[in-house]
């Protein structure tokens, strides 16, 4: 069996929230159980709204917590060039292709898909362009983003869930999706997977407000010819009223910074983080 290597990727754009502390710790015993890596990834990619004081915060509050890493941490920003080189990569071996569709193209579109009680998705309008009609577009100085092309086929696509069990989605369900801006930049989506690909990371750990992106990830993996990370999608932290907890909603009780500052042991608050969603099937509660 290969060595397992779990990661922890936060983006630094406010505090260490509950939610993404009880990740790192799911991640972190996993790491610990099997004599495994833990990597920590800064995904610092919205340049906007992450802040060097965010990182501080994440890197102080996992500290606290006693959740050390193995490996990092790593700063997404710092591989551009490798997410930039995948995609020049599907494009030249065909699973993805430059979309010239502008903003309001595309919004008339879901306009009239919605007026007709149709699925909201790319309608392929770009899909075929032939060589000719791309150069076209380009020396008018059309811009582009680039989509991946999912395979026309029959049947599903489908992973194993650890937590949830055999999951599936039919490939005609799935429409192709944006993986570069039109400004160049690579997104979340594709960042994510090659970054997961160089870190050589054997199981994805998260919450099932992920679960959306799964599908289109294995997808990824399988045109850039790697294998695929076992998946382990958990429920998520919500409050009484069954909501995903959030600062909006919820104040700064959702920060680890919260209970630190009022006294809290941290290895308290990690054990009451792992008896969220899960439990031995006893009645321990207290663990070391």
């Amino acid at each position: 069996m290969s060595e397992v290597r779990v990661r922890f990727p936060p983006s630094p754009t406010g505090y260490l929230h509950i939610g993404g502390a009880r990740t790192a710790l799911l991640n972190w015993l996993w790491a610990r159980k099997n004599n495994g890596k833990l990597i920590l990834r800064i995904e610092d990619t919205d340049a906007e709204r992450s802040t060097r004081e965010s990182i501080e915060g994440i890197i102080d509050g996992l500290t606290w917590l006693g959740l050390d890493w193995d490996e990092g941490p790593y700063f997404q920003t710092e591989f551009a060039h490798e997410h930039v080189a995948a995609a020049e990569r599907l494009l030249a071996e065909g699973h993805a292709y430059r979309c010239f569709c502008t903003r309001e193209e595309l919004e008339q579109k879901r306009k009239q898909a919605l007026a007709e009680k149709r699925d909201v998705r790319y309608d392929g309008t770009c899909r075929n362009l032939s060589a000719s009609e791309i150069r076209a577009r380009e020396e008018q100085g059309l811009p582009s983003v680039i989509r991946f092309r999912v395979p026309e086929r029959d049947g599903v696509v489908a992973y194993e869930d650890k937590v949830l069990g055999r999951i599936e989605r039919r490939y005609d369900d799935i429409e192709d999706f944006v993986i570069v801006r039109s400004n160049g930049r690579p997104l979340y989506l594709l960042c994510n997977v090659v970054d997961d690909i160089r870190d050589r990371i054997t199981h994805i750990i998260r919450g099932q407000d992920h679960m959306s992106n799964t599908t289109r990830q294995v997808l990824l993996y399988e045109a850039l010819g790697a294998e695929t990370p076992v998946f382990a999608h958990m429920p998520l932290t919500l409050d009484l009223q069954k909501r995903k907890i959030s600062k909006r909603s919820h104040g700064e009780i959702v920060s680890v910074q919260f209970y630190r500052e009022r006294g809290f042991l941290p290895w308290a608050l990690c054990n009451f983080l792992a008896l969220l969603g899960w439990n031995p099937g006893t009645d321990q509660e207290i663990f070391s």
